[in-house]
């Protein structure tokens, strides 16, 4: 496409201009749009129902911008960008004292830099003259771009370690013989490794520029000043006089069947078939949403149907890229070990390609559009997701297609998504399978762009939702709000009513059962358990419980194990009584289809299967193991992967059964609901689906003392992993009431965790070494027995370095500890993150059942607050002296070390 024109200079922040002015351009359902006269598009989503606010600005520049050489260009820009400016040289250590959860992503067609905070004017007005500031003077320098260049190379290497990750790169590059979607995101590391500085900084100055961007603020905040600040900081940057390059390149039609293979070491085999689709903005695009639903959805899918109930495949899978130009549907299997391959791309290809014998039933539509819809739903119902969701759709074309592809979902007709299947899904527009000739070669529809303002000409908005009052979220006020409670069954409960946006509810129920002896020997089954409440019971099938949840606009996600079971749920207000009923049937009266057992143990041989092969499963795998005194069955023992594999194929049926009998019931249990609901009508509810249900045996909680740990240090060799892993652990003799708690959490915050970090300016920052290194601790809340954990992952030629930094670091902070500077700044980030996580309704409902569990109230949350803020230097250093032992470490490290 030729080289890149009409370059200008980055320009100096300056006073606005009165001309400077934010102007209104229109309101669609509660997002409201502005411009500047730069260029800068502004999009606000107000929304107090969480005290937090969500920042996000989206650049319309991505890999699909790329030229010849290129390649990796903008996802280098995203990390050079958080390299600083001259005001601001340090952006993590910025991000981090002000307890920010931030971050960037690049994509095909798009770039974007969001954070979300307490809800805090200083922040919000800090955060929005810092994306001004990064717009246009960013140093994008050379040294930056010389210490950040082995960290991109390291999530590089991170990437090659995943078959699966790079069978969709090679797939999509197979696809796109002309178009950049066929060029991977991260880029070509020859590209990458020989960027040219001036190049690079070329390409920033084209792109990063008022009128190629779009600011996103959710949550919240007052607008006034939010707008008063967005033209204090972005208006003074001049509107660029250049123009931005035309790019016309599109995919020709595929004129046949086309196939790539990838071989290398483990892994177990993955199918993937890809086929065009038109671009997001195309009338057609909904209905390949809702086939990518039809075909590749567990367990209502053609595709689950077919090859995972037959024991053809381990699992499946269907997903859809809605781009800015035409795209992809990708459809696969996951095959478990000795399962047929052939067999399985055979019935994977006839099942997809099949649509126009076996057309799509109004059942299997309106399923599919339920499923999409509650997933859009509750997406645009969470003010720190809507704002960075939206910057696909401004890829795309336009920010409105976010509502636009919603409306064509929910009207999407039979006949119509039949067609499309019929013109996409076919053989000649495969990428998959071998060569076969053919004398009447088909051909999907020419590409052809969109023109998405006559699109959007018929789009009529839907009414904007009702603005939600203001909750505050400090632990005085929690308590004072919640409603404790105990059923006759023993379940104890805590309510905590607060207004939402679309009443939005996050509930956890947590059964506890068993104890030390009765539990020898369960592991597995109780995994499996769990792992099948949802899969069918007596009075309901597995598809019908997915359709119920689906009609009920909510989620349900069961975990557990040995001693315990976790129900996590998210509904709404209207519709979270019979989500509580239905989840009681699921737990009181699960039926253990045969069939179901079977899917889950060959998926569960698969998983592990590539778990043997990938170095940070093995060194986790042998550390748990390590100095780990419990003897085979004890629920403490940590099992090898062959046995593990043993216990997964000597479960049956009757074995889970038994255990349900034995064990479930809620005399032990805890349940927490947080959101817009009625709590009478939910105690109701509990009480009639679970209120009596009484646990058949005792509880006692499977102690876990303090044992020794022998320091040692492992090493694993593993063949052809381009990413390697470091890891240390210890075990220390204190947890979550201990006088040195807020002590050793703030030592480890400043030693291993966030942007400000020791370990992280060295390794990441300023060696470059690492994609990802920290620290943390495993606080126990009962015995004084919780594991400190240290990881890194690096290229394996750069082990020996990596580690000594870490012993370094360590030795330092113990040596010389910790400054008042670096307690300072880690307090105010550790209060405002311990703030942010009070915002959020899942982690309180999960806190407030826990804290049931431990005879707790949100006061032990403020008294944590009160002591992290009491701190010193010499208490800090006083707690990391006493109890971090590097002499006493069991570290290992794992990777293919060629040279070692």
């Amino acid at each position: 496409m030729g080289g890149l024109p009409g370059l200008v200079a980055a320009q100096p922040h300056a006073t606005p201009t009165p001309s400077a002015t934010v102007q209104p351009v229109q309101t669609v359902e509660g997002i409201s749009e502005y411009r500047l006269p730069n260029g800068l598009q502004v999009l606000l989503v107000p929304d107090d129902s969480k005290p937090t606010t969500t920042v996000n600005v989206t650049y319309r520049v991505g890999s699909r911008m790329e030229n010849y050489g290129e390649t990796g260009m903008a996802h280098l820009l995203e990390h050079l960008l958080f390299k600083g400016t001259p005001t601001t040289p340090n952006v993590w250590a910025e991000f981090t004292k002000r307890g920010f959860r931030a971050n960037g992503t690049t994509w095909l067609d798009r770039t974007n830099y969001f954070a979300s905070f307490a809800a805090n004017e200083d922040n919000l007005q800090w955060y929005l003259s810092w994306l001004a500031d990064a717009m246009v003077n960013s140093f994008i320098a050379r040294k930056d771009l010389d210490s950040e260049m082995t960290v991109v190379r390291n999530e590089m290497e991170m990437g090659e370690n995943s078959p699966s990750r790079i069978l969709y790169e090679k797939t999509m590059a197979t696809m796109y013989q002309w178009h950049n979607y066929g060029k991977s995101t991260i880029g070509a590391r020859a590209d990458v490794e020989n960027v040219d500085i001036p190049r690079l900084q070329a390409f920033y100055r084209l792109y990063y520029q008022p009128d190629n961007a779009t600011l996103i603020v959710s949550g919240r905040f007052d607008t006034a000043k939010t707008l008063q600040w967005v033209r204090k900081f972005f208006g003074a940057i001049a509107k660029p006089k250049r123009e931005l390059p035309s790019l016309y390149t599109l995919e020709p039609p595929q004129d046949g069947e086309r196939a790539v293979t990838l071989r290398r070491v483990g892994g177990s085999p993955l199918l993937m078939a890809g086929y065009h689709i038109p671009p997001a903005a195309h009338p057609d695009y909904a209905a390949t949403e809702l086939l990518a639903i039809v075909l590749g959805d567990s367990p209502s899918g053609r595709l689950h149907a077919r090859l995972v109930e037959r024991n053809v495949a381990a699992s499946v899978f269907g997903d859809t890229l809605g781009l800015h130009d035409p795209g992809a549907m990708l459809l696969g299997a996951q095959l478990a070990p000795g399962q047929d391959f052939e067999r399985a791309r055979g019935e994977l290809v006839a099942v997809v390609e099949g649509m126009a014998q076996q057309p799509i039933t109004a059942d299997e539509l309106q399923r599919a559009q339920a499923k999409w819809l509650k997933a859009w739903d509750l997406q645009f119902s969470n003010p720190e997701q809507v704002g960075v969701a939206l910057s696909d759709s401004i890829a795309q074309g336009d920010w409105r297609l976010f509502f636009l592809v919603r409306d064509r979902v929910k009207a999407a007709k039979l006949a119509d998504v039949q067609r499309v299947a019929a013109e996409r899904l076919i053989p000649t527009n495969r990428t998959l399978g071998a060569y076969l000739p053919t004398e009447k070669p088909q051909r999907p529809p020419v590409p052809t762009r969109v023109d998405v303002a006559a699109e959007l000409k018929t789009f009529k908005p839907q009414a904007g939702q009702a603005t939600v009052a203001a909750f505050d979220a400090s632990p005085a006020n929690i308590d004072k709000l919640t409603q404790r409670f105990t059923l006759p069954s023993g379940l104890q409960g805590a309510l905590l009513p607060k207004p939402t946006r679309g009443g939005v509810v996050k509930a956890t129920l947590t059964l506890r059962f068993g104890d030390e002896k009765s539990l020898v020997g369960t592991t597995q089954v109780a995994s499996f358990v769990a792992a099948m409440l949802d899969k069918g019971t007596t009075q309901l099938g597995r598809q019908q419980i997915q359709d119920r949840l689906d009609a009920l606009r909510t989620e349900v996600a069961i975990g557990g194990g040995p001693g315990s079971v976790t129900v996590g749920i998210s509904s709404r207000r209207e519709q979270l009584p019979e989500a509580i009923a239905l989840v009681g049937q699921l737990l009181k009266e699960p039926s253990f289809p045969p069939a179901v057992l079977e899917e889950l143990q060959r998926q569960t041989a698969s998983s592990v299967q590539q778990r043997r092969d990938d170095p940070q499963a093995i060194l986790d795998n042998a550390l748990a193991r390590h100095g780990n005194p419990y003897p085979r069955g004890d629920v403490r023992h940590a099992r090898t992967f062959d046995e593990i594999l043993a216990d997964v194929k000597a479960v049956d049926v009757e074995q889970l059964r038994a255990f349900h009998k034995r064990f479930y019931g809620a005399s032990n249990a805890q349940f927490s609901a947080v959101g817009d609901f009625d709590a009478n009508a939910v105690k109701q509810a509990l009480d009639s689906a679970i209120g009596q249900w009484r646990s058949p045996s005792a509880f006692v909680r499977v102690p876990r003392p303090l044992t020794p740990l022998p320091p040692t240090r492992l090493v694993f060799q593993t063949p052809d992993k381009q990413n390697a892993v470091f890891a240390m652990r210890s075990r220390l003799p204190v947890n979550d009431t201990d006088a040195d708690y807020a002590s050793l959490t703030l030592g480890n915050f400043i030693l291993g965790r966030g942007g400000d970090s020791r370990l992280w300016k060295r390794i990441r920052e300023k060696e470059g070494l690492s994609y990802d290194v920290r620290t943390d601790i495993g606080w126990n809340s009962f015995e004084p027995n919780s594991p400190f954990e240290g990881s890194a992952i690096y290229a394996p030629q750069n082990r020996d370095k990596v580690e000594q930094a870490v012993r370094e670091e360590i030795a330092r902070v113990l040596k010389d500890g910790v400054t008042p500077q670096e307690v300072e700044a880690a307090k105010r980030a550790l209060l405002s993150f311990r703030r942010l996580s009070r915002a959020q309704d899942e982690t309180l409902a999960s806190t407030l059942a826990s804290n049931l569990y431990l005879n707790r109230t949100f006061a032990y949350s403020q008294q944590v607050d009160e002591a992290l803020a009491a701190l010193t230097v010499d208490k800090v250093n006083a707690a990391l002296r006493k109890h971090l032992k590097p002499d006493q470490f069991a570290s290992g490290v794992a990777g293919d070390f060629k040279d070692k």
